[in-house]
């Protein structure tokens, strides 16, 4: 679920706004004073930010937040703009800039406009980890640290197998799925090479990889992980 903040000091246009939006099945975090804004971006995983501008101090805001993460920053002004303003507002930093009074039809086009331009999975995968039946797998560097404290580091095939699992917990994933999952280059994984790279991969993370209980075998259709996962994700601010 997309984590939107709104930023407005108005109450009913912030009331108005919010309801609106979480009919989208968006996150939204409602704000009403500037200083909240940098906690929240250094604290949480933030995918747009809308802010209503009605100063220059508002505009340095969008500057701001613009440096500091790579969620598009959605500009909501008055109705009485001219184009100069508009230009300062996007020289800022903003992604968009939507003048009021608007249709929230528009404005959601605007928003899962900005989303779609900002969507990037290489982003995504520097802000996350897993953690999993006592385990912890850091994205970014590929490595499992196991209950035993132990870490390994992952092969890329072997790294993308166990995100497959890790993004279909509690399910059995077919073979075809995971031979999918786990190809590298084309042709390099195949039917008959799947038990090798899950055996490599077991003898990586689990304790006992005679006796699994990360991965396991589910005989004549695949292989499932068998625990809840969770997300681990950190905010990511640019210096």
């Amino acid at each position: 679920m997309k984590h939107i903040v709104v930023l407005e000091s108005d109450d009913a246009a912030r009331s108005d706004l919010v309801g609106f939006l979480a009919l989208q099945t968006f996150r939204i975090t409602q704000l009403s004073e500037r200083p909240q804004l940098r906690q929240i971006l250094s604290r949480e995983i933030v995918d747009a930010v809308l802010i209503d501008v009605k100063s220059d101090e508002d505009v340095e805001l969008v500057k701001d937040v613009s440096l500091l993460t790579d969620a598009p920053v959605l500009i909501l002004s008055g109705n009485r703009i001219n184009e100069d303003e508009k230009v300062r507002g996007l020289e800022a930093g903003a992604a968009d800039y939507v003048c009021r009074p608007f249709g929230y039809r528009e404005l959601s086009a605007r928003l899962h406009a900005a989303l779609r331009r900002t969507s990037n999975s290489k982003v995504e995968r520097q802000r996350r980890s897993y953690k999993f039946c006592n385990y912890e797998l850091a994205v970014q560097r590929r490595i499992v640290t196991r209950p035993d404290a132990v870490a390994v580091k992952l092969t890329t095939a072997e790294f993308n197998l166990l995100t497959a699992f890790l993004k279909s917990p509690r399910q059995v994933l077919t073979r075809e799925e995971l031979v999918s999952a786990s190809r590298v280059h084309s042709g390099e994984i195949y039917d008959r090479s799947l038990d090798a790279l899950i055996l490599r991969l077991r003898r990586k993370i689990e304790v006992d990889p005679a006796s699994p209980q990360v991965i396991i075998t589910r005989r004549g259709v695949g292989y499932g992980l068998e625990c809840d996962v969770q997300f681990d994700e950190t905010p990511r601010l640019k210096r």
